[in-house]
């Protein structure tokens, strides 16, 4: 293979609240920490041991207004993208880097029901669950007549 792959794919909790910095042109960027975590049991003392890895993620533009809108600090997410490494040079003069994931793609996994909260942090009420009422199925459409496969050479 000659080529390259730069994928992440993470499940994982907010660590904090999406902090938004805006530009001049109308753009904007969105951080947040993403927690996952690993369990296993140690083979030789029989405990349970478990690691936390923290990520920083960085969402862009559209994608980040809505991040803000609608996760905060607990929340489960899927997010999808790929790492980069920033240098930079700190108020000492020393220079730093800090390694990101540059979301491109995102799922939300909490529900609605689970966070317990709505829009404008007021307490969510459950509605009662409807009666599931049986539906007629549908007439199936009629079938094309079948045409003739062309046999070639492909594998697949």
């Amino acid at each position: 293979m000659s080529g390259t792959l730069n994928k992440v794919m993470l499940i994982g909790h907010l660590g904090d609240e999406v902090k938004m910095h805006y530009f001049e042109g109308g753009g904007c960027i969105g951080r947040f920490p993403l927690a996952t975590n690993e369990t296993y049991t140690n083979k030789t003392t029989g405990e349970r041991v478990s690691n936390t890895e923290w990520h920083n993620i960085v969402v862009r533009n559209k994608a980040a207004e809505i991040c803000e809108k609608y996760l905060k600090k607990g929340d489960k997410m899927y997010v999808e993208g790929r790492i980069k490494t920033r240098k930079w040079t700190d108020d000492k003069g020393m220079e730093r880097y800090s390694t990101e994931i540059q979301c491109v793609d995102f799922t939300f996994l909490t529900a609605k029901q689970e966070s317990g909260m709505q829009q404008g942090g007021q307490p969510q009420a459950v509605a009662p669950s409807q009666p599931q009422v049986a539906q007629q199925p549908a007439t199936p459409a009629p079938t094309p007549p079948e045409q003739p496969v062309e046999e070639d050479d492909l594998p697949f």
